[in-house]
């Protein structure tokens, strides 16, 4: 199954998306709580997709966007947005976010994201 790399400063929105995914055989390779500690699990660990928080400390997620996708083109990144968000979802997805979720995540939500990414 697919290795994912889940990048929120929310410590219990992890735990969530966690929970979601390793309950529907997907492996957690890696959590951030920032866009640098993003960058940086992900050039270690090359997980097949990646779940990324937009508003973060230190980097936000659409710099950690281009910054990952710089080192990878082929990356594949799915935002998880609050609601009123769109402006910064659209920003990610010109930056080469391939899809976004929107919290409170709703597991046939996040799964069905991650099917289309990993197409």
């Amino acid at each position: 199954m697919a290795r994912v790399l889940i990048v929120d400063d929310a410590a219990f929105m992890r735990m969530m998306l966690k929970d979601i995914l390793v309950k529907n055989g997907y492996e957690v390779v890696g959590e951030a709580p920032n866009g640098l500690k993003a960058v940086e699990l992900y050039k270690q660990e090359r997980p097949d997709v990646v779940t990324m928080d937009i508003t973060m400390p230190e980097m936000d997620g659409i710099q950690a966007v281009k910054e990952i996708r710089a080192f990878d083109p082929n990356a594949k990144i799915i935002m998880c947005s609050a609601m009123g968000q769109q402006a910064m979802v659209m920003e990610a997805i010109k930056s080469g976010a391939k899809d976004f979720i929107v919290k409170p995540f709703q597991p046939e939500r996040v799964l069905e994201a991650l099917k289309k990414v990993l197409g």
